[in-house]
C-alpha cells in the first residue's frame, strides 16, 4: 500500500505544473468576471471605438493600432491594471509606434467601468481564448 501512495504522490506532483499552467490560462485576473469580459467584448467592437484601429478582432490595423492578441505589449507590462490605465489615458503621439494619438477612453464616451470591461476583453484577448 506504501508503494501505491508514493506513485499517487509522484503523479500528482507530475500533473500539477500543467494544472497550474491550465488554471492561468483559464483564469481571469483579481475582481474581473465573465460578465465582464462579455460586456467588455461588446463595447470593444461597438460604443468603445476600438476596432476603428485594433480591427472587430484586435489583431490591429497596420499604421493604426497594434496587435492586441499577441503577448507583446508596447506601453506596459499587459496586466488588467495596466490596460485600464493605458485606455483611461490613452496614449501620446510621441510614444505612439505609428505616430497616431490613441486619446484616453479611445475618443468615445465610455464610463469607467465600461472601460474596466473593455480592459478585461483586451486582457482576456491577450492571454488566451475568449
Amino acid at each position: 500500500m506504501t508503494d501505491l501512495r508514493l506513485l499517487s504522490a509522484l503523479l500528482l506532483v507530475g500533473l500539477a505544473p500543467a494544472t497550474a499552467l491550465a488554471q492561468q490560462r483559464d483564469s481571469l485576473p483579481p475582481g474581473v468576471t465573465p460578465q465582464m469580459v462579455a460586456q467588455g467584448e461588446q463595447l470593444f467592437k461597438g460604443p468603445g471605438l476600438c476596432t476603428a484601429c485594433h480591427g472587430p478582432d484586435g489583431k490591429g490595423i497596420p499604421n493604426l493600432g497594434p496587435d492586441l492578441t499577441d503577448k507583446q505589449w508596447l506601453h506596459s507590462k499587459g496586466t488588467y491594471q495596466d490596460i485600464v490605465k493605458q485606455i483611461m489615458e490613452g496614449v501620446p503621439a510621441n510614444k505612439s509606434t505609428t505616430g497616431l494619438v490613441m486619446p484616453p477612453k479611445g475618443g468615445s464616451a465610455l464610463t469607467d467601468e465600461q472601460v474596466k470591461a473593455v480592459a478585461a476583453y483586451v486582457w482576456k484577448l491577450s492571454h488566451g481564448s475568449k
